[in-house]
């Protein structure tokens, strides 16, 4: 599975062929190669790459020594892609958004922006009640309870409480335009999370 790891950027618009189509952009990459794992030794075959350099100073030891042994400048997050045939990769090889085509159906992994503590309305997109006066509900939740049986509330309930903050996946988005010199990929839509934040790129798996 081809998979990188970037930041959000911003959106903005790109002109195609008489349309103007909404993207979002993201920089992502260069990654490098940082470990190998087989089924023989680990259980099943995917690499680990590393993302974004760093001062040496802020990673521990361990993980300095496990860098080095790709041969790699220290590198702050790292993470793990599925692959089928883990000899078509090197330790310390970089990989870029080369790997992707202008086109080609992606999944977009990233988490959503933190909304604190929401209401009902907010969080779940509920109607609520009259807004005329005197009606006395507006946007409240309403009952929520049960009769005597089972006289408690059902797990999975629709409430208030904590929205956003929580890893999002958007499928099957549209590659629209690839800048290999700035490692930039434009991707058709919205992307989860706020600008900079951490994004994660695989090839579609549900195409």
């Amino acid at each position: 599975m081809k998979g990188l790891i970037g930041r959000k950027v911003a959106m903005t618009r790109i002109y195609k062929d008489g349309k103007a189509i909404p993207v979002t952009v993201v920089k992502a990459g260069p990654c490098f190669v940082t470990q190998k794992k087989t089924k023989e030794t680990d259980g099943y075959d995917a690499i680990q790459v590393g993302y974004e350099e760093i001062a040496e100073r802020k990673l521990t030891k361990p993980l300095l020594g496990h860098l080095k042994k790709a041969e790699v400048k220290p590198l702050r997050i790292l993470k793990e892609f599925r692959v089928e045939n883990v000899d078509e990769y090197q330790l310390g090889q970089e990989i870029n958004v080369s790997i992707f085509e202008e086109n080609e159906k992606i999944d977009i992994i990233g988490t959503s922006k933190g909304r604190g503590y929401a209401g009902a309305m907010k969080r779940w997109n509920f109607g609520g009640g009259e807004v005329s006066h005197g009606s006395k509900f507006h946007r409240a939740l309403a009952s929520t309870g049960q009769h005597t049986y089972p006289a408690r509330v059902l797990k999975g309930k629709k409430m208030h409480g904590h929205y956003g903050n929580k890893r999002t996946t958007v499928l099957n988005s549209q590659v629209v335009h690839i800048d290999a010199e700035n490692n930039l990929i434009a991707v058709k839509g919205g992307v989860p999370g706020a600008r900079g934040g951490l994004i994660i790129i695989r090839e579609a798996v549900k195409k």
